[in-house]
């Protein structure tokens, strides 16, 4: 059997893979941030920080914007809305099973 890939959402998917990557978005989520103080948390050199921003990039989850040396960056959480969709069928599939299991479990034991 082949499923049909949504290319966006893939991109997104990699893109949310990287526990690094992650936590800068979660970071973004506040404020705007030079690509340093996205960096600053982590061991990793400007370039491995700028890669992990260009990943963002193509996801279309981040902004970048050069003001003199000093790269600023932004979350874009538009994109997201593509992942929270897709998992939101996954929530109804487990609240159904739990709710059948919960039914299950809290029904009277019938008389013999």
């Amino acid at each position: 059997m082949v499923l049909r890939s949504d290319p966006q959402l893939d991109t997104i998917f990699q893109a949310l893979a990287d526990p690094t990557r992650r936590a800068m978005l979660r970071s973004l989520a506040a404020h705007e941030r030079s690509l340093s103080e996205l960096a600053s948390p982590f061991v990793m050199s400007f370039p491995a920080a700028s890669k992990h921003v260009r990943v963002l990039e193509g996801a279309g989850l981040v902004t970048r914007r050069v003001e003199g040396r000093t790269h600023i960056c932004a979350l874009n959480a538009e994109p997201l809305a593509a992942a929270t969709d897709w998992l939101s069928f996954y929530q109804t599939y487990w609240s159904d099973k739990f709710d059948r299991l919960d039914a299950i479990l809290t029904a009277e034991p019938e008389e013999k």
